[in-house]
């Protein structure tokens, strides 16, 4: 009889640990950091940013990298206490699971930014070549500061000039999907993220 309820434990702990398991295309997925986790992140980075801006003379401008930041700049705007503005770019830099090297502008910026002051909110950091990029463009935008808030870096990829201001979690060299975060367009919507399976 015990040895029966130890075989129904496994049993249902492996079970609900295959059903945790998602496939998107081609690729299967597994559990990686719980909602809850990434909410706490995103608590954090707001309150360093409220510290950062509660005094601020000037409306600050949020600018969402879209797609993958969209789920990342709604959870963090709720939480900031001071007047900002939201505006969206659109950079795209993946090809399937496997960066392209390249920033290709799909969006381009849709409000001016001359003297203003920016908080870049981006989902993930790895090569850094989006936000290299996108500094240079907003500099050339006229942009009087520029505040880098990142949801996810890869410490061991990202060797790059730019200061990251704000780094709500730091991850291994992994592909990952959901929070905002896909493969192939697909995956974002799920408010866990998870790994590609080794």
């Amino acid at each position: 009889m015990v040895q029966l309820s130890k075989l129904v434990i496994i049993f249902v702990i492996t079970n609900q640990i295959t059903m945790e398991k998602i496939q998107v295309w081609d690729k299967t997925f597994v559990p990686f950091i719980k909602n809850e986790e990434i909410v706490a992140a995103i608590d954090r980075v707001a309150e360093q940013i409220n510290r950062d801006f509660k005094d601020s003379d000037d409306i600050p401008i949020i600018l969402c990298i879209l797609n993958g930041s969209l789920l990342f700049t709604s959870e963090l705007m709720q939480r900031l206490n001071f007047p900002c503005e939201l505006s969206c770019i659109r950079i795209s830099s993946y090809a399937g699971t496997k960066s392209t090297g390249e920033s290709k502008v799909l969006m381009g910026l849709t409000m001016d930014l001359s003297d203003k002051r920016v908080i870049v909110v981006e989902d993930i950091v790895d090569t850094g070549k989006t936000i290299i990029d996108l500094s240079k463009l907003l500099q050339a935008a006229g942009a009087k500061e520029v505040k880098i808030a990142t949801l996810l870096l890869k410490p061991d990829v990202y060797k790059g000039p730019v200061k990251l201001d704000y780094v709500a979690m730091e991850i291994p060299n992994r592909f990952i999907v959901g929070f905002g975060l896909d493969y192939d367009q697909l995956g974002r919507n799920y408010k866990d993220i998870y790994v590609l399976e080794s």
